[in-house]
């Protein structure tokens, strides 16, 4: 531990990086009842604390070595680490990285390098490019900057350890941060616990990426057949030698979180401080949250490093839908309705007040309704209470909150052909997205016409957008639009859609 305290206090990495901030989070600290404090890693020049450790690794070689060159296997943040202390160092660096990596991320490596990187694409994943490194290394006597299992990357990483400490006196109860192959939370623990050893580190880990996890349970090192990759930037099958050896002296425990969780972490930091991290980057945050509640915590001081930022644009999407789901506050669920009229504005009144996030169905059966349905709620509790409440009005009710094919693809496959449903007309509406818009809309529409289909999702905007399905007979036909004129809300005949006919007439 001496030899690693020395080290990370002569680490070279402010050449190149910054002291990051200590942040604290008011909205996030006021719903868990304790005091959370961000480590602003993502604020880095390349948006990730990989920068530190692979200058540190680099500037510690000697002017020999980097006249000869590195050579790195990374597919996003260690790559623009190295690429960018290249620049700095006026060393000749080559990075490989797999045929599958985004444009994006590839163009990043070349912006931080320049002239001084040259990028290699080998295989379908790090493993392959990791390999290929080394052979390219080896043949062309070039030093390998290693991601994680490396003592002066590891040092690197350690001095946000350092500053954490230096930029808060008072007393932690908990560090917390990401684990992908343990070079982060190995230099951290070293230097903490060398310092101020009262303070727990906790890893976080996601639940199909837990190769530390698995590795400290079973007291030696254990190689995943296979990782997840929504937090890509922790998606690690096998850790480090040397990080494995100083997790098993120093790391507290290791916590797992689940992608709908990661998504909440996600939701939480851009409240309270307006950006975005990754999903490796939230991972701290989201193990922050359950530890607090597992243990019951209240008036703490708890840290978790907040630690890239380098977010695909395309998963803004998916982590906005899912964010709600991990905090357990939203229900997505199943309910049977009788396909009589009035069933419809029975259901609706049973949920009362509360946020609709999504509403799909599609006539199929003349005596049944499957409904399709998401709702905002306080908390899991209330979720039940829901349940209950249904259900004891004869309305079978099932809770897909937890069924990952519900959410990721039932939800957007509801709907079909409805031959049966006779004189259907379709209309796209704008409702204003407030309570009591939809029973507005039901209670103004005549109860002869039967909906046949219903489609609602949230999207942010201060209005829904509907997709309504009527069986109105060619004779209600001046009756229809005094109902649209009486509703007042924005609304489109899409009767003759050729996307309606092909796919729901």
């Amino acid at each position: 531990m001496n030899n690693y305290l020395k080290r990370i206090l002569n680490a070279r990495v402010y050449d190149v990086a910054i002291e990051t901030p200590l942040e604290f989070a008011p909205n996030l600290s006021a719903r868990i009842g304790n005091r959370i404090l961000f480590k602003r890693e993502d604020m880095q020049p390349v948006f990730s604390f990989k920068l530190r450790g692979a200058y540190n690794k680099m500037a510690q070689l000697n002017s020999a070595q980097l006249k000869q060159g590195v050579i790195a296997a990374s597919a996003g943040n260690h790559a623009q680490g190295v690429a960018m202390s290249a620049q700095k160092l006026g060393c000749q660096a080559i990075i490989v990285m797999p045929t599958t990596t985004p444009n994006v991320k590839i163009d990043a490596v070349k912006h931080f390098g320049g002239s001084n990187v040259k990028i290699v694409l080998h295989g379908d994943s790090y493993s392959d490019a990791y390999a290929h490194a080394l052979q390219l290394g080896a043949e062309k006597k070039l030093s390998f900057v290693h991601p994680f299992d490396d003592p002066d990357v590891i040092a690197g990483q350690g001095t946000i350890g350092m500053e954490i400490l230096r930029q808060h006196h008072a007393p932690i109860h908990a560090i917390f941060c990401a684990i992908g192959g343990g070079g982060l939370i190995a230099g951290v623990a070293a230097y903490v616990k060398a310092v101020r050893p009262d303070i727990k580190i906790i890893g976080v880990q996601t639940t199909d990426s837990d190769a530390m996890y698995r590795s400290l349970q079973a007291k030696q090192r254990v190689t995943l057949d296979d990782v997840g990759l929504f937090s890509d930037g922790t998606a690690v099958k096998y850790v480090g030698a040397e990080t494995f050896r100083l997790c098993q002296q120093l790391v507290d425990e290791v916590i797992l979180v689940n992608t709908d969780e990661v998504c909440a972490a996600i939701k939480d930091v851009f409240q309270d401080t307006r950006s975005i991290l990754e999903p490796a980057g939230a991972l701290a945050v989201a193990g922050a949250k359950l530890y607090a509640k597992r243990e019951q915590l209240k008036n703490e001081t708890l840290i978790p490093i907040a630690c890239g930022a380098n977010m695909n644009f395309d998963r803004l999407r998916f982590v906005a839908e899912r964010a709600e789901i991990g905090e357990k506050r939203e229900a997505i669920l199943a309910v049977t309705i009788p396909e009589t009229a009035g069933s419809f504005r029975k259901f609706c009144a049973l949920l009362g007040r509360r946020n609709i996030t999504e509403f799909n169905y599609r006539y199929a059966d003349p005596k049944a309704a499957q409904v399709f349905v998401g709702i905002q709620v306080k908390d899991q509790s209330e979720t039940a209470e829901l349940v209950a409440t249904l259900q004891n009005n004869d309305l079978a009710t099932l809770d897909l909150s937890a069924n990952e094919m519900a959410k990721l693809h039932v939800r957007h496959l509801v709907g079909g052909h409805a031959p049966a449903a006779k004189d259907e007309i379709m209309f796209r509406f704008e409702f204003p997205e407030r309570p009591g818009a939809l029973m507005n809309f039901l209670n103004s529409m005549s109860h002869n016409w039967n909906i046949s289909l219903f489609h609602y999702r949230n999207h942010g905007a201060d209005y829904g957008r509907v997709l309504v399905g009527m069986q109105v007979p060619h004779h209600d036909t001046a009756a229809l639009r005094a109902f649209l004129d009486k509703l007042g809300y924005p609304y489109w005949d899409e009767s003759d859609n050729p996307a309606y006919k092909l796919f729901l007439g």
